[in-house]
């Protein structure tokens, strides 16, 4: 609708509403709003406007259309680009937090404009604009004085507010954004999640030395509970203390910056991820935050006054059966060093016998969580085997399953969360053990863990960096990482060859189209011939060269094309996919399980049904029939060569690479680093 004299008329009569877009196609914007729609508006709202005027920022109030909430408006003299407008809105939040931290971090997600960039074939946020006729009968979308009341005179008000200069938002920003403290959390997972990797070994992965030092007074002691959370009394705390311990447990979400940059909606995706909760008396964090607050307090001459209501556990008569490797036996023991924390560890490792190691010497009752039923039955087995007792005393929960032992036991996370109610025995062990524990960023699967009260916690993951960016979670519940295996030495201690070869295709889309999304592609790729044709021609030299060769395809449609065109050609075609029951999927793995290691045989599955806890020491071979770029997943497919087997003296990755396909050839450069990290060399096929 244009924007004419009589519209505005007609909105200032209460005829109609008019709601303006803040964000402008250039993506820059006049104005900022911060909403405030808690029942404690006024004091929220209140306390901003403090930090504005003692920062020199020149704002007013209004309150909402329905009167139970505020708009904070800062106008600008030009258009300010919306990425500096909305850092200034963060700033003034974060200063403000350190006042009253009850407006909460959720308040980063409630600025106008929502986001820096313009979203595909939308128009971002819109907010509806005071002085509406109707409302203002009640009070409502009026501007308010220092006491809530409404001025007499708009627009004398208006008039004499003042805007604040373009480059004066600029300047203000500059200068934080260098000391870091717009938000006031650690922003390295966002930056740089590679460089991020190197803090997980300190923690969640905090800056330990956010913001300057807080002013007291202080108390001389804080409680601190240790139980399934860290409970940390407030008595006594400032609100800038107290803010600045609930931020230990935030980290900024990579999942909104990304949306962002690729211009799509940031609609349900918060900016700020919060994984502590406040109580009446109490703040409440994660496990694995303990470290960064013992420090806060020391460094601020406050003595932590513990009390442990952590579960001990109940003593078992347990012993190790077996030896452990060098390294180890050095995971082991800087395991044994802390309570809680993670050993990242390549597939093949051996992390299930450090944890059987771990159950031997803490000799206390153990549940160890998994997300697969697969995972389950080998779990069982191998602490059997390493533990030397007898299958039928660790119990198993999950996968039709209920036969809890309360000694060692076994459980699926999905059974231990049903329907979103966490089984009350979870706070029954003295030491949880956490399989593949990059799955715990998963919301029901950490619910299981924030009620977890053993004093030992231990996470075993072959990939501690999520592609989500959601890692921090990981570290809060488990811990940091206490010992990392390198790839590329484990694959130097191997006793065989690790080889990638490219395959350059012809592929290219049947009809140019550069807005075809990756779907679409991957459609595509799965129905060429010629590229399939070169994928089965190589997986037939395989087999006469007598490799046990693996191909992965991400679509089923894929698979059971392989498996058809096999037919004839391999004696032993086996195919696992998705959507296969369990008794079927069993039936496969024992057919598997059956064939003699000399006979012939081929293995074709889909990437997410087998990517983890599927075992064959057999396979020497990997065929990616389907382009990856996450090298944690990489990481998962190649971990299916690692397992050691007497015949295997090279393992060989086939990796068919799409050149012609912009998106593609960016994959492929991703995947060659993550092959070249795991101590892959390359060779090429004539």
């Amino acid at each position: 609708m244009p924007m004419t004299d009589q519209v505005s008329f007609d909105h200032l009569k209460g005829r109609h509403t008019i709601g303006i877009y803040p964000l402008l196609p250039d993506e820059t914007c006049w104005f900022l709003a911060v909403d405030f729609d808690k029942t404690t508006w006024k004091e929220d709202s209140s306390c901003f406007l403090e930090t504005c005027k003692q920062m020199k920022i020149p704002a007013a109030l209004e309150r909402s259309r329905s009167g139970n909430g505020a708009h904070v408006w800062i106008f600008f003299d030009n258009p300010v680009l919306a990425s500096l407008a909305r850092q200034l809105g963060c700033l003034i939040l974060t200063r403000t937090m350190d006042k009253r931290y009850q407006i909460g971090l959720d308040s980063y997600d409630r600025l106008f404009p929502n986001q820096d960039t313009m979203p595909k074939g939308g128009f971002g946020n819109l907010i509806a604009l005071p002085l509406h006729g109707n409302s203002g009968q009640y009070g409502n979308t009026l501007f308010l004085d220092d006491n809530h009341s409404p001025y007499q005179d708009q627009w004398l008000f208006l008039s004499t507010l003042n805007k604040m200069k373009a480059d004066e938002v600029e300047r203000i920003v500059q200068e934080e954004s260098f000391k870091g403290s717009i938000l006031g959390v650690n922003q390295t997972l966002v930056n740089d999640q590679e460089d991020f990797e190197v803090s997980l070994f300190q923690g969640p992965g905090f800056d330990k030395k956010i913001g300057d030092r807080i002013e007291g007074p202080f108390p001389s002691k804080v409680k601190i509970v240790q139980s399934n959370l860290i409970y940390i009394d407030k008595t006594g705390l400032p609100p800038s203390m107290i803010n600045r311990i609930l931020r230990i447990a935030a980290f900024p979400n990579p999942e909104f910056y990304k949306a962002q940059a690729m211009r799509l909606s940031t609609f349900g995706k918060p900016r700020v991820i919060n994984c502590a909760e406040e109580h009446d008396r109490n703040l409440a964090l994660p496990r694995g935050c303990l470290d960064q607050v013992l420090e806060l307090l020391k460094d601020h001459n406050i003595q932590a006054d513990f009390s442990d209501k952590r579960n001990p556990g109940n003593p078992i008569k347990v012993h190790f059966k077996g030896e452990l490797t060098p390294l180890q036996d050095l995971a082991a023991k800087a395991l044994l060093k802390h309570d809680n924390g993670i050993l990242s560890a390549t597939t093949a490792f051996g992390k299930t016998v450090v944890a059987s190691y771990l159950i031997a010497a803490r000799k206390v009752n153990t549940l160890v969580l998994v997300h697969r039923k697969q995972l389950m039955e080998q779990w069982r087995e191998r602490l059997a085997a390493f533990l030397d007792i007898p299958l039928k005393e660790i119990g198993l929960i999950g996968g039709g399953k209920d036969k809890r032992g309360g000694l060692i036991d076994v459980a699926m996370l999905q059974s231990v969360n049903f329907r979103g109610v966490v089984k009350d025995f979870v706070a029954e062990y003295g030491q949880v053990i956490v399989d593949e524990c990059h799955h715990l960023s998963a919301f029901s699967f950490e619910q299981v863990l924030r009620q977890v009260k053993a004093k030992y916690v231990t996470g075993l993951t072959a990939t501690p960096i999520r592609q989500d960016g959601h890692h921090p979670i990981v570290m809060m519940q488990c811990g940091p990482i206490r010992f990392r295996v390198d790839a590329k030495s484990q694959a130097t201690a191997r006793p065989f060859e690790h080889v990638v070869i490219p395959r350059y295709t012809s592929f290219s889309l049947p009809e140019p189209n550069e807005k075809a999304g990756i779907h679409q592609i991957y459609e595509a790729l799965a129905l060429d011939e010629n590229r399939n044709t070169l994928i089965f021609d190589d997986l037939l030299m395989a087999l006469d060269e007598g490799r046990s060769p693996l191909l992965l395809t991400e679509r089923t449609a894929h698979v059971e094309y392989f498996a058809n065109r096999l037919k004839g050609f391999a004696k032993n075609v086996i195919v696992l996919r998705g959507g296969m029951g369990n008794k079927q999927r069993q039936q496969v793995v024992d057919k598997l399980q059956r064939i003699p290691d000399g006979e012939e045989r081929v293995l074709i599955a889909t990437g997410r049904f087998i990517g983890e806890g599927f075992d064959d020491p057999r396979l020497d071979t990997l065929f990616l029939a389907m382009p990856i770029s996450w090298k944690g997943t990489l990481q998962q497919y190649a971990g299916r060569l690692h397992r050691l087997h007497s015949n295997k003296r090279v393992v060989r990755i086939y990796d068919y690479v799409d050149s012609h396909i912009p998106v593609l050839k960016r994959m492929y450069e991703k995947r060659m680093q993550g092959y070249r990290d795991m101590g892959y060399q390359t060779e090429t096929k004539g």
